[in-house]
């Protein structure tokens, strides 16, 4: 039986925004653990339009917070959407070669601390999508620029020597995902995508052997 605790720290399709179960995919892997008889315990640390500078500020704190030195402490990271958005039409909210140096900082530094595991950033719909988060404010994305940050992503992950999973291309043509983002938003699918990652992350072997 494992047992340890897990941070996942990311953004809204880490928090799992639109999910009416209110689980996202880390839950969902959690409560399967637990049916296995695994004791793993979920902190859930995504937070909704977060960036990889906003992240960068804050995830030490929050994950130190709850895994204290007499623990097995686990660190999942998932991000990068948001990077790639325009915001109000004009501005990207972060430019390609500092979300790299974010990540490199964040999750380099992840590695060094605990166990830490890397899962890229998801499609929107085909045809992007613009949201409105806030009077004022819209956020457009593009699946170029997903993919393209992804791309670079793996770069990093490999340079740092962290496992990354690279959702992006096993969701860009899966079918349910996308009738899950048209439940959903258009950037946030309903529960059943949620379950489609999760179900990818349970069949990776970097995440299959923290269960060993």
């Amino acid at each position: 039986m494992a047992i340890f605790r897990a941070c996942f720290i990311g953004d809204s399709i880490t928090l799992g925004t639109a999910d009416e179960e209110l689980l996202g995919w880390p839950g969902r892997i959690v409560r399967h653990v637990w049916a296995e008889g695994h004791d793993v315990t979920c902190y859930n640390l995504g937070i909704r339009a977060d960036t990889t500078t906003l992240i960068l500020k804050r995830w030490r704190a929050e994950a130190e917070a709850r895994l204290p030195p007499h623990i097995q402490g686990r660190l999942v990271f998932a991000f990068g959407v948001n990077d790639s958005a325009f915001e109000n039409g004009t501005q990207l909210r972060v430019p390609p070669e500092q979300s790299f140096a974010n990540a490199r900082a964040m999750v380099g530094e992840g590695k060094a601390w605990k166990p830490t595991l890397w899962v890229g950033p998801a499609p929107v719909r085909k045809s992007g999508q613009r949201v409105n988060p806030a009077q004022g404010v819209t956020y457009d994305f593009q699946n170029e620029r997903i993919q393209a940050l992804d791309q670079g992503y793996r770069k990093v992950a490999a340079e740092l020597g962290v496992p990354y999973l690279p959702v992006f291309d096993k969701l860009i043509d899966h079918e349910g995902w996308h009738t899950a983002l048209a439940a959903g938003d258009g950037v946030h699918p309903a529960g059943v995508g949620y379950a489609t990652v999760a179900r990818l992350v349970m069949q990776w072997e970097a995440w299959k052997a923290w269960l060993s």
